[in-house]
């Protein structure tokens, strides 16, 4: 149980004594201890059913594994990209469509994203230093950034070749091949951008799920310069370039989305169901009588947790750290992809006793 520095206690403020003294009327002390030991049983319940440990040997194997899936799907998908936009890129030079090289163009900058996400990865496997207590996982996030770089890049590439063509006119050859090539691009960008939000999701990293957006709106770009190839075979010269506009826009609005998801990472923003779940948690722990302050936030792709419960005042020291070890327990259960807690026990402070936290009133923010 080790202290975590804040501010004055909320338990200072009326509506919070409101709260306790409420939570306190409606579980007695023989309620408690019933559902402690229902607790405890279904607890012990769910060990036997399914084994599983907490050690830091068992969640650096987890955080591995998250790692290790990352990679896969990095590697999966860049090489399904790479040969997709090899291929368009010969249909360009054959055909001149500047449609299909703002989609091959979009494809080769989606599958050189995988080169800072897999740096990303390599670094969130490195042990926390006495520089980087937190560890390397942050990396995750810079490399988010690069994403949201590359596709406004390819954003306003697409539109400079567009503006171009539709200044000086040029007639799309072989417009089969151009439509050959654009349902190649979709079938590759789809799956991929399955795969990298499904991997993503599933280990929690924005950046990889950022990826995969980005992956589905060449998809759909690819699809635009099937209309196109469409509108040239039928004489509308104009065609091409238009539709290399429309490319810009859907780009434009899949730049809007990553952007936006990688930037609550970068400032820390959750999920505030995950609150929730952590607060509902917390309060089913035989012993923790309030949740104070409660923090959780991402490093990578593994989350972490800062807490303040309170508990009764007159246990032992060994008694408060049991309690908090229970509590970083019930943590880890209920949070997916929580791998660390740390948790402060609070004494319920006495009627007649002044708030310890008083000390620290001075420190905090104006």
């Amino acid at each position: 149980m080790s202290p975590v520095p804040h501010g004055r206690h909320e338990r200072e403020h009326e509506d919070d004594r409101e709260h306790t003294d409420d939570h306190e009327h409606h579980h007695s002390h023989e309620h408690g201890r019933a559902e402690g030991r229902l607790a405890r049983l279904r607890h012990r319940l769910g060990h036997m059913l399914t084994p599983h440990s907490h050690e830091s040997a068992d969640k650096l194997d987890a955080a591995l594994e998250s790692s290790a899936q990352g990679m896969r799907a990095l590697w999966v998908s860049l090489v399904v990209l790479g040969a997709t936009a090899v291929v368009q890129a010969v249909i360009v030079v054959v055909s001149g469509s500047v449609a299909l090289l703002g989609d091959t163009v979009h494809n080769a900058a989606d599958a050189l994203t995988a080169l800072p996400l897999g740096v990303a990865f390599v670094l969130g496997r490195r042990a926390a230093t006495r520089r980087f207590t937190y560890g390397y996982g942050r990396a995750e996030d810079l490399a988010g950034l690069v994403i949201v770089a590359t596709i406004a890049a390819s954003a306003v590439f697409a539109a400079w070749t567009a503006v171009d063509r539709l200044l000086h006119p040029r007639e799309m050859e072989h417009p089969g091949a151009v439509a050959a090539a654009a349902v190649l691009g979709f079938l590759g960008n789809e799956w991929v951008a399955r795969y990298r939000t499904r991997v993503g999701r599933r280990i929690g990293s924005a950046a990889l799920v950022a990826d995969g957006l980005h992956a589905r709106t060449d998809g759909f770009t690819s699809l635009a310069v099937l209309l196109g190839a469409g509108g040239a075979a039928l004489g509308w010269q104009l065609a091409d370039p238009v539709v290399g506009l429309l490319i810009t826009a859907a780009i434009a609005l899949v730049l809007r989305d990553a952007a936006r998801e990688v930037f609550h990472r970068v400032m820390d923003a959750v999920d505030p169901a995950l609150v929730d779940a952590a607060e509902e948690a917390l309060r089913t722990v035989p012993g923790v009588t309030g949740v104070g302050e409660l923090r959780l936030r991402w490093i990578g792709h593994r989350l972490r947790a800062e807490v303040s419960i309170v508990i009764d005042g007159h246990l032992s020291v060994r008694d408060g750290h049991r309690i908090a070890v229970e509590a970083e327990h019930a943590l880890l259960h209920a949070v997916p992809k929580l791998t660390a807690a740390l948790v402060h026990a609070d004494a319920a402070p006495a009627s007649d006793e002044r708030d310890p936290h008083h000390v620290l009133a001075h420190h905090a923010p104006a």
